[in-house]
């Protein structure tokens, strides 16, 4: 995994070392940063694939740092979060941090969370490090910046949103049920997915469509599933 830089960011210098210890054990490239602004700045300097983030920081704190990011990047991000903390976890998964790990925490747990984010962004399939594009009558696919445009219009997306194009995107054609999508890209089984899936559809084809209602691109087939079109 040494391909990969993280990112971690902490008001605290001996978190920051300690967590820049375990990850360096495990292959991987560490940046710190003291808080969110630091963070920012560090992100137009470094190539970085995954943000460990701290929610209580001076300047600015861990809940705005993910809600400025997200306005421009699908960057993986893992809160930090004291117990007494919840509402805070709670928003930092709402406005688009991707999973949370408690202060004080296990080694463990926070590598095997790092490892895991890493695969959700890198690949649906096998990470290159390399830039590739995919254009499907001018909805465009950036694997290596993580990026969605329409006509050249860069489109926000959240990371889940993402995926599940990416995954559809790269299967041009090909039919994927609900279980199929929600497996894929959430990586865990498939309970009463309908509902949620279907949320996430609805919001992608409102961002990449012209007409959301009579969609050029994200087909539904009836009683099977969803497809990206050719």
């Amino acid at each position: 995994m040494n391909e990969f830089s993280v990112l971690v960011v902490d008001d605290e210098k001996e978190i920051r070392d300690a967590i820049e210890i375990y990850l360096k054990n495990e292959g991987l490239t560490v940046v710190q940063a003291r808080d969110g602004i630091e963070a920012i700045e560090m992100l137009d300097t470094h190539q970085i694939h995954l943000i460990v983030m701290d929610v209580m920081m001076p300047r600015l704190d861990g809940i705005s740092t993910t809600f400025k990011i997200r306005e421009q990047k699908n960057i993986p991000i893992i809160i930090l979060s004291a117990k007494s903390e919840d509402t805070d976890k709670v928003l930092g998964l709402q406005i688009g941090a991707d999973d949370y790990v408690t202060k004080p925490f296990n080694p463990l747990e926070l590598i095997a969370r790092v490892k895991s984010q890493l695969r959700r962004y890198v690949t649906l399939g096998t990470y290159e490090g390399k830039t590739e594009l995919i254009n499907l009558n001018g909805l465009t696919l950036d694997k290596d910046a993580k990026e969605v445009a329409v006509n050249g219009e860069s489109v926000k997306l959240t990371p889940i949103e993402y995926k599940i194009v990416e995954l559809l995107m790269c299967n041009p054609g090909r039919v994927f049920s609900i279980t199929d999508i929600y497996e894929r890209v959430w990586k865990e089984p498939s309970y009463n997915a309908e509902n949620t899936v279907a949320v996430h559809i609805r919001k992608i084809r409102e961002k990449i469509e012209i007409d959301p209602k009579n969609p050029r691109y994200l087909k539904v087939v009836w009683g099977i599933g969803y497809k990206m079109e050719k």
